[in-house]
């Protein structure tokens, strides 16, 4: 294997990009019966009465009723790419690794892990059905992204120019920003610019 096909990183997004058109939230207001409840949160969250932690608090309240085997119902109906679990083949075979960092629940994205991804960050939550609220530390913003970024590179020694990320929306603008290698996948107008 050539030096230039070893130690590449490559970092997905979920939301849009690896899951088309929809979100882990969205899937899981599917399967829960709870679209309106949520479609309001994210109007709160687009408008900017709220961030992302804010979003992840007000969760337990539109699904306490959630489960595991329901989240395991929403991943596996989920609308994912085709062929994910041969691209994360193809890197790995190639000396690469893959890394997924989402703003979504833990609980839905390490679930990625059976595609063959190296990593999956995602915001923490409680156990599983809901006791209590997130911790607001523990819940993803896009200002993260890059963040993780660095300390995988670190931790695994890849350089940052051999690092691309694939994502879909202005919640990934702040890792294509940092990054010199981007590709937009699904996406929204606004994430070229």
């Amino acid at each position: 294997m050539s030096d230039s096909a070893m130690n590449h990183l490559h970092v997905f997004d979920m939301d849009g990009t690896l899951l088309k058109g929809t979100s882990a939230s969205l899937e899981i207001a599917r399967v829960t019966g709870t679209r309106a409840e949520l479609r309001a949160l994210e109007r709160a969250l687009a408008d900017g009465e709220i961030d992302t932690r804010g979003f992840a608090a007000a969760l337990p309240g539109i699904w306490p009723m959630l489960t595991d085997g329901l989240v395991e119902q929403a991943f596996r109906d989920g609308p994912f790419l085709d062929g994910i679990a041969d691209v994360c083949g193809d890197i790995r075979a190639q000396g690469g690794r893959s890394l997924v960092i989402t703003m979504s629940p833990d609980f839905y994205a390490e679930r990625l892990l059976d595609f063959g991804f190296d990593e999956v960050v995602a915001s923490r939550f409680p156990a599983l059905p809901f006791t209590e609220p997130p911790v607001p530390e523990n819940i993803l913003t896009p200002a993260d992204k890059p963040r993780i970024v660095e300390e995988v590179l670190r931790r695994t020694g890849i350089a940052r120019e051999q690092c691309v990320a694939y994502g879909d929306s202005m919640s990934d603008a702040p890792l294509f920003r940092h990054l010199a290698h981007s590709v937009a996948v699904n996406y929204d107008a606004n994430t070229t610019q």
